[in-house]
């Protein structure tokens, strides 16, 4: 587990080598730490004892995941090794309100842990938008905040959204992606996004920037306007059982390769449309069953956790979520 102590000197170093330390202190100093953001979510959403602060709603899922050989050019992880590998999962609906309808015009989350051999894991935690809300653990905080119900009202102040949104240009690119998609019908129809840029390293320790998007065979469906308002509040969890019950699920792993001078730091940037694209393995989802006392209702999707072959960067955002998933996990566990 990386502590935030952790992330922040990875920061440090990161901004010494763009020539910003002066700057870093100053920001180092006003960034939250987790229990920050977490405190944050409670207030915002309230607290379900036992419950996770974050994509509280969602649904288990079971199957494996075969890597393609070829990622071993690029990587040298088991996870490309060709091997069948069990995959413990689960998809959710983003936010921390357990009565948020399916419908929400929110993120869909795809978290999974690949059980490799000698014991060792792998978690990848992704959204189905292409970018992250933030380029900063701060500016993530503040939205949280600028979107808390106002306590006379119960609702917002559309003006602190309003102002939030002003201040913060990082947030318009996720904003506009919301704007112009409608959410899945379905979670098995929907892509998924690593969102940040990762490391992977070879057997010759040749180091190479990538991004990856996990694509369902069965093609992306969104719902229509109609079916946005039609929909009962939740179906995403019964419609994934009821697939699973009759055949598989399927994503294609689909690695991007970037090239020098990437963007690799900032999480609501895209890259150029111009970049490789290989196929590096298939999702297989075979059983999608209820999270309460199910397997990866215990589990800690904390996306630092990696094997050999992969490595972070040094976004804040990546680095920063393994300290935020950490104290959302420590309270679910003493059911606070």
């Amino acid at each position: 587990m990386i502590t935030a102590n952790r992330s922040l000197r990875t920061l440090q170093l990161t901004a010494l080598g763009l020539g910003l330390c002066a700057c870093f202190n100053a920001w180092a100093q006003q960034a939250p730490s987790g229990e920050q953001v977490v405190n944050a979510l409670e207030k915002q959403n309230g607290v379900t004892v036992g419950e996770r602060r974050n994509h509280i709603v969602g649904v288990c899922v079971s199957g494996s995941f075969v890597g393609n050989k070829d990622a071993q050019a690029y990587s040298k992880s088991p996870l490309f090794s060709g091997d069948s590998i069990p995959t413990v999962g689960r998809m959710s609906l983003a936010g921390g309100n357990p009565k948020a309808p399916d419908t929400a015009k929110s993120p869909r989350g795809m978290a999974l842990e690949f059980r490799l051999p000698e014991n060792k894991i792998h978690h990848f935690t992704m959204l189905n938008v292409p970018v992250f809300g933030a380029a900063t653990p701060a500016t993530f905080y503040e939205a949280v905040l600028a979107a808390t119900p106002d306590a006379a009202t119960g609702k917002p102040d559309p003006e602190k959204i309003k102002a939030f949104r002003a201040g913060h240009p990082d947030v318009a690119p996720l904003g506009e992606y919301m704007a112009a998609h409608n959410p899945p019908a379905s979670y098995a129809t929907s892509d998924y996004f690593g969102i940040h840029t990762f490391k992977f390293t070879n057997q010759k320790n040749q180091i190479t920037l990538v991004k990856w998007q996990f694509v369902p065979q069965a093609g992306v469906a969104l719902l229509t306007d109609a079916e946005m308002t039609s929909k009962p509040p939740r179906f995403l969890d019964e419609d994934l059982m009821a697939r699973t019950a009759t055949g598989p699920v399927k994503w294609d792993m689909m690695l991007t390769i970037g090239l020098a001078g990437d963007e690799e730091l900032n999480p609501t940037v895209y890259w150029p449309k111009d970049r490789k694209i290989m196929k590096a393995g298939v999702l297989t989802i075979t059983k999608a069953y209820a999270q309460k006392g199910a397997d990866c209702e215990k589990i800690n999707f904390d996306p630092l956790v990696m094997s050999d072959g992969v490595a972070p960067t040094a976004d804040p955002v990546l680095n920063f979520r393994s300290a935020a998933y950490a104290s959302s996990f420590a309270r679910r566990l003493t059911n606070q």
